[in-house]
Order: C-alpha cells, then structure tokens, then sequence
C-alpha cells in the first residue's frame, strides 16, 4: 500500500505526470487566491467608483514590496525542505520545518509595525494622489494589521508544497475565497462601507486558510508534522534557508521596487490611468495564474531529485517544465490580446479607463513567452539551490534597466506608452540572459552538501 510520503515524492513515477499533477492544484489554488484578490477590485470599482479602484490598486506594488521579501526566504526554506523530503531525511525535515514556522512568525512581527506605521509616508513617496492618497492608506493599514495570516499562509503551503501536497492548499483556499467574497459583498454592496473592508474580507479569508494549513500540518504522522512546542530557531538551518530564501527574497524586492517606480509613473497621469493599468493587472495576474503554477512545482521536483542524487531526471523535469510553460503563456497572451477590451469592462466601465488598460495589454501580451522562460529558468536554478543568479540577472534587468528607461525616456517621451514597452523589453532582455547561461553552466552539480 502506497504511503502518504511515496504519492508526495516526485524522485519516482512519470515525470511529466509529477509535474502537472503537482502543478494542477497549485494552479486552481493560485486561480482562488487571485479570485479573492480581484473581488476587491471588482466591487470596489462597481459600487465603489474609479477613485476606491485606484486607491486599491496604487496600494498592490506596495504591499508585493512589504510581504516580497519574506515570501522569498519563504521559497528558500521550501528548497531546503524538498532536498531532504527527496532525500528521506526525517530529522533534517523536522528541524527545517519548525525553524521555517519560527522564522514566519518573527517576519509577521516586523511587517505589521513597518506595514500598519509607514503606510502615509511610503505612499506619498510614490506620488500617490491626494484624492485617493487616504483611501490607500486606510486599505493597505488595515490589511497589513493582518499580517499574521498572509505570512504564515504562504509559509504553511510552502511546507505543503516542499513536501508534494498541493491538494490540501487547494481545499483551504477554497473556502477562503468563498468568505472573501461574500464579505466583500456583505460590507461594500450590501453595508455601503469604504474601501477599508475590502482589505479587511481578505483579512479574515487570510486567517481562515492559514489556520486551516495550520491544522493539516499538526494532523499529519509524517516527518513534517508541525508540533508546536518545537518551534525554534535551528542556527544551522536558518543559515540555509536564508542562503537558499535571501537572494529569492532580494529579487522579489527588488522586482517591486521597479514596480513601485513605474506605478509613480502612472500615478502621474491620474487616477483613471492608475484604474486602468490596474484593472489589466488583474487580468494578467490571472492569465499568468498556470505559468505560475508549473514554476513552482518546477522548482519542488528539482529540488526533490536532487536531493535524492537523481540529476538526470531532474535535468529531463526541467526541460519539460520550461517548455509547458513558453507554450502556455503565449496562447494565454493571444487571448488577452484578443478580448482586451470587455475583460478590462468587468472592473470599470470608465471609457477612459478602459482605453489605458486595452492599450497596456495589447502592448504587453503578446511577450509573455519571454517572461515565462525567465520565471522558468529562475524556478530550475532555485530548486538547484543557485538563487543567486535569479536574484542578479533581475536586479540588472527588472530594476537597473527598468528604472533607468523610464527616467531617462518617461519625462523625454512624456506619454504613458514608455510604462508599457518598459516590461517587454526588460523581459526580453532577461531571457537572453538566462537562454546563455543556462546553456553553459552546470547547475545540476550544484546541491551537494
């Protein structure tokens, strides 16, 4: 009879059906995650008006700058626990799993204070208007007072995941998607609240996933089981996880700063420019949802194999990965292409609001191949334990590059057009990066202890 660990491990059984049957409930978990997110936006701007929309949506880079950074030394400790999960190494796999569950905690603690106590002064940093400046405040304090919850979900599926489950994040995401929504109904359509309690619906949602993993993990008999009276720093294994986790977690900051950068850039031609590039961020938030979903089971099945010595495999596992998610984002591209227009309508019915988000999509779209080979080739080397080269190839390309096109050509062009192009080319840019080295470095050699 087949055990609870043998489904999990992906050193054995068809590849292709490991990686797609890992990704498949990550990517309907994902695509939950994103349904309660954007039902903000979507009621908020349809009973809420275009101002509620951009205060929530000048307030998204923001809060991916907050939690970014610890979501990565969350990714690091999802490597660390993989390689000894393939490995079969059940005390390494207890003393990485209650020093990643200590670690969220501490980072809870410091991103509810920085969160809920700089929120006005990072925000006017990024130029925010002063008409939808205090909504913005009001939504991003109250959903960083829920710290807790987002942090210590993302570091209880990352455990799930490290380990091959990624069906139980799905049923808790679930349910937590089904409370956000209806909250979010219950205070802005039916009780006529502020933007406030859309930050506060996916609040509470936060929490209810969070405990739920919370529980699978303490209900498990495998190695991975979560007792809480072992929740410690392990020195030793801190220090691989933020060997593995810093550079992930620098990449994601630095990727948001950029971001930051280039929401102030809309910031400056109104709020109905930032509702509309907003609005299309839902939307390719969305259509990235499967590109997503393959990384990070990419990045679980290197890890595994190579913890169990299996080089081959995973050097097979990632050519199928890279190449299912090239394909995939393309076609997600062309359709966003397509029906731009009525999928920008769904959060605002503003012309003008419409027009920016048709346009961002139909610049960017169409090279979503070359962001998806870059998230690819990222997800292979983090699961080899190499998230440096991630981590330097984004900060040349998605930050240095990025910002520097935009303050040298934004004020010379003086349209919004260069915020758009800035994305492919920064892509593009970073794929040809990746494409050379890894072609000739040898990461396969690289997890050894």
């Amino acid at each position: 009879m087949e055990t609870t660990v043998t489904k999990n491990l992906m050193t054995e059984g068809s590849i292709w059906k490991k990686i797609t049957f890992f990704a498949l409930p990550i990517f309907l978990g994902n695509l939950f995650q994103q349904m309660y997110n954007t039902a903000d936006s979507l009621i908020v701007g349809n009973f809420l008006g275009s101002s509620a929309l951009a205060a929530v949506s000048s307030s998204g880079n923001l809060i991916f700058l907050m939690i970014g950074f610890f979501n990565g030394i969350s990714i690091g400790a999802g490597v660390v626990i993989a390689r000894y999960f393939g490995a079969r190494n059940k005390e390494k796999v207890e003393t990485a799993v209650h020093t990643t569950v200590a670690f969220g905690l501490a980072a809870s603690v410091v991103l509810t204070i920085v969160g809920v106590f700089f929120a006005p002064q990072i925000l006017i940093l990024m130029d925010t208007p002063a008409n939808v400046l205090p909504e913005s405040v009001t939504y991003f304090r109250i959903y960083f007072m829920g710290s807790l919850g987002f942090v210590m979900y993302n570091v209880f599926v990352g455990i799930l995941q490290s380990v091959g489950d990624s069906k139980h994040p799905l049923y808790y995401l679930i349910i937590s998607s089904i409370i956000n929504v209806v909250l979010d109904l219950v205070f802005i359509a039916g009780f006529h609240y502020g933007v406030g309690a859309a930050a506060l619906a996916t609040t509470i949602s936060q929490f209810v996933s969070a405990f739920l993993c919370m529980g699978q993990l303490m209900r498990t008999k495998e190695e991975y089981r979560l007792c809480l009276r072992k929740i410690r720093f392990d020195r030793e294994m801190l220090g691989q996880i933020i060997r593995i986790g810093l550079p992930s977690g620098i990449q994601n900051s630095i990727i948001a700063i950029a971001n930051v950068v280039v929401q102030s850039n809309i910031n400056a031609f109104g709020e109905t420019a930032m509702a509309g590039c907003g609005a299309y961020s839902k939307i390719e938030g969305f259509g990235f949802l499967p590109i997503t979903s393959f990384t990070m089971a990419l990045t679980t099945f290197v890890g595994q194999n190579l913890g169990a010595k299996q080089e081959e495999r995973a050097k097979k596992g990632a050519r199928f990965g890279i190449l299912t998610t090239v394909v995939l984002a393309e076609l997600i591209g062309v359709l966003i292409f397509i029906f731009a227009s009525p999928l920008t309508r769904a959060f605002d019915s503003n012309p003008e609001v419409i027009m920016y988000g048709v346009a961002r999509a139909r610049t960017a779209a169409l090279f979503f191949c070359l962001l998806a080979y870059s998230h690819a080739i990222s997800a292979v080397l983090r699961g080899a334990g190499k998230s440096m080269v991630p981590m330097i190839v984004m900060l040349i390309c998605w930050c240095v590059i990025r910002v520097t096109i935009l303050v040298v050509f934004g004020k010379l062009v003086g349209k919004i057009d260069i915020v758009y192009w800035v994305y492919p080319i920064t892509w593009g840019l970073s794929s040809i990066i990746f494409f050379i080295y890894y072609k000739k470095a040898n990461w396969l050699n690289s997890f050894k202890e």
